[in-house]
């Protein structure tokens, strides 16, 4: 059996909200699994409303939350084995791109000090001149250049050219997967498909998988080879992109698609989930069952398992959409 790239098993990460006495918690991410294999590069989008526990999950992936159940594994190397843990060798295998490139890079520093402190601190180039190559070579591959780049800072950038800076920046360590937190949620309109082009194009040239956090389902459905959709801190759908987006499962999903029809769109007015409750979050039945219009008694008294509906999909429901279990 091949190695896994990733593989998240059962993982859950539970927060307190208020004090310690009268507070109460919240399960953000509820028992989620999956895998990405080592073999082939693809896309994984995780798709959701905000509040779903998307950028949580990220962050587990990250190691910048440490999960409460369950366990999440690299190369092989489960996450709870701190006595093997090599930080180094992580950061070059697993690389973040985030949410606002103007945060990403300070006023003070000049863009390409970020630059080559990633090729030189991580040992990827013995020195300065191979960095200039390394650095310009891969600037090049998102459309720039460090003679466009040196010693310039981050207001004299756009956003779009940041955000091509920043995956430059992840592209030096040649990561096996970079985790990509909404990185075209504070890029203009026009500029977002060029974003997620260049995820499809980099994907190919660098054999390195994304997993990208959004819930810009436009693009989401031109960039992934596989879709994730999560729901209240659970996952209830999975499966290849096309077949999801096109014929979803889930009665969730399906709102999904039915409200987001145009790049750059996100989620209607009319279909936002009102009163985001901590207890929403601690239903033992399906978490969807109180607003699902297909729900029976059935959804409302237990929480479905993941099963298989053929073509390599999986969907959390009782009753999925115009699917048969195989």
């Amino acid at each position: 059996m091949a190695e896994k790239l990733l593989e998240v098993n059962g993982v859950s990460k539970i927060f307190r909200i208020g004090g310690m006495l009268m507070g109460k918690k919240m399960t953000a991410v509820d028992d989620v699994s999956f895998s990405i294999d080592s073999g082939k590069p693809v896309i994984l989008s995780i798709v959701g409303e905000s509040g779903c526990g998307k950028s949580t999950l990220c962050k587990m992936i990250l190691r910048l939350h440490n999960p409460d159940m369950g366990d999440i594994t690299l190369l092989g190397h489960k996450y709870s084995d701190k006595k093997n843990y090599d930080p180094k060798q992580f950061k070059l295998d697993v690389q973040p791109i985030f949410q606002n490139p103007y945060e990403t890079f300070s006023m003070r520093k000049t863009v390409d000090s970020y630059l080559y402190n990633t090729a030189l601190r991580l040992g990827i180039c013995g020195n300065r001149a191979e960095a200039d190559k390394l650095i310009d070579e891969t600037l090049h591959a998102v459309g720039m250049s460090l003679q466009v780049v040196k010693g310039k800072y981050m207001t004299q950038f756009s956003g779009g050219e940041l955000q091509r800076i920043s995956i430059a920046r992840a592209l030096l360590t040649k990561p096996k997967i970079i985790i990509a937190d909404e990185p075209v949620a504070a890029i203009d309109a026009s500029m977002k498909m060029n974003i997620v082009n260049l995820f499809k194009d980099l994907k190919e040239q660098f054999q390195v998988s994304f997993l990208y956090i959004t819930h810009d389902l436009s693009t989401a459905y031109y960039v992934s080879d596989y879709i994730a959709t999560l729901y209240r801190g659970g996952l209830i759908e999975y499966g290849p992109a096309k077949e999801i987006m096109d014929n979803p499962a889930h009665p969730y999903t399906d709102l999904l698609m039915n409200a987001v029809p145009r790049v750059g769109d996100k989620w209607d007015e009319s279909m936002k989930m009102p009163d985001m409750e901590t207890k929403e979050y601690a239903i033992t039945y399906c978490k969807f069952a109180p607003r699902c219009p297909y729900a029976t008694d059935e959804c409302r008294k237990a929480r479905p398992d993941m099963k298989n509906i053929g073509e390599g999909r999986q969907v959390r429901c009782f009753h999925p959409l115009q699917h048969s279990a195989s």
